[in-house]
């Protein structure tokens, strides 16, 4: 009978939307249901979570509700417990530093929401001290995982593109002001004061995304707003959004070759959508061009490519939507979160470096702290390497 090693992971922050519906729901709990997973040599992983949270009740029903044996508020304790082996956390960016920091220093692998850290020196002090601890540190680089972008990183391998001209991406929607009807995402993301903006919230997926599709992010050039300057919040009262609600960037890129690619993406809690999802990148190269959402992707090659002609005086009567051919799964793709988990899981098992951990984490932070630099400053920010 092949070895099982069971890991309790203390889940804190687990009744927010993204701790409950993604990792909790999506995640740890189909990874335990299905028995856990097997690993190269037969032997495998099962998961018991530990919910962790301030409000004690709510813990409680969320434990009885999924059949989950341990719940606490005592955050501290659990992290010093001998028998937690992983501490994830998916609470307020605010309090991200001090619990990763705890957790590193009793000795657990942590695995962490974005950002990491308020500050670019406190991401990469954290990155510094995983790496002295020796623990494995993973960081949720959720999209890099949805078949949309599989596909178009796929396509990108191939070949497909040829050399590489530029990168588009739309991403947001409309996020209700909270009176009439009820916002759709917590009043601490419009609140400066609280870890609210939608460049810190965004820009750190922005650059793992980049990253991860074209190359290097080198420079940044920024424009956010304030569009929605009164929201409500969860009591229905009035408040002051100061925090920016969109931001308008364009990027320079290095490819692993050395070509130069453009960048643009436009991020806005204050847009209505008129796409097939709700974030969507459009790569265009000299062979070919590619459409992807987080589910969906469609490219044209250079070979099928149509030659329209402008003419504003007549009505359009080809369907340019028509013209591209959707890129097939090839695959059976299983949800993204839950895709990182297990290859993190397999990685804290080994005890080896996630490929994805704290140093790509700072990255991210440092985008989004040279993005508000660069819009404060109305100008273009080059973005320096890290090093640990």
């Amino acid at each position: 009978m092949s070895d099982t090693r069971t890991l309790r992971i203390a889940m804190n922050g687990i009744t927010g939307r993204m701790g409950y519906r993604q990792h909790l729901l999506r995640s740890i709990l189909p990874i335990r249901d299905q028995g856990g997973i097997t690993l190269a040599d037969g032997s495998k992983i099962t998961v018991e979570p530990i919910l962790v949270g301030r409000n004690e009740n709510k813990i409680k029903d969320l434990a009885a509700q999924h059949d989950v044996d341990e719940y606490t508020t005592d955050l501290d304790g659990i992290i010093n417990d001998d028998k937690t082996d992983i501490v994830f956390d998916a609470s307020m960016t605010s309090l991200r530093y001090g619990t990763l920091s705890k957790a590193i220093s009793a000795g657990k692998h942590v695995y962490t929401e974005k950002p990491t850290a308020e500050t670019l020196d406190e991401a990469v002090d954290l990155a510094k001290q995983a790496q002295a601890a020796g623990v494995t540190a993973g960081v949720v680089h959720d999209k890099l995982y949805l078949p949309g972008l599989i596909k178009l990183r796929r396509l990108v391998d191939e070949g497909f593109f040829g050399r590489i001209l530029s990168l588009r991406g739309e991403f947001g929607y409309w996020v209700w002001e909270g009176d009439v009807q009820p916002a759709q995402r917590p009043s601490w993301n419009y609140r400066l004061a609280d870890g609210g903006s939608m460049t810190t919230d965004m820009y750190c997926h922005w650059n793992y995304v980049l990253e991860g599709i074209i190359g290097k992010v080198k420079t940044v050039t920024s424009r956010t707003a304030t569009h929605i300057p009164t929201r409500w919040d969860e009591n229905g009262q009035p408040y002051d959004a100061d925090a920016d609600d969109a931001a308008y960037g364009i990027f320079d890129l290095e490819t692993p070759n050395g070509d130069e690619v453009v960048g643009q993406i436009n991020s806005s809690w204050a847009v209505r959508v008129y796409r097939d999802e709700l974030v969507e990148f459009q790569v265009d190269g000299t062979h070919g061009s590619a459409v992807a959402g987080l589910q969906k992707c469609v490219a044209q090659a250079r070979s099928t490519t149509p030659k329209p002609v402008w003419n504003p005086d007549l009505p359009v009567t080809e369907s340019y939507r028509d013209q591209w051919v959707e890129v097939p799964d090839n695959d059976t793709f299983d949800n993204g979160f839950k895709a990182q988990w297990e290859e993190f899981l397999r990685d804290a098992v080994a005890g080896r470096e996630h490929r994805f951990g704290l140093l790509s984490a700072a990255r991210g932070v440092q985008l989004a702290e040279l993005g508000l630099k660069s819009a404060a400053e109305r100008r273009t920010v080059e973005i320096p390497e890290i090093t640990l």
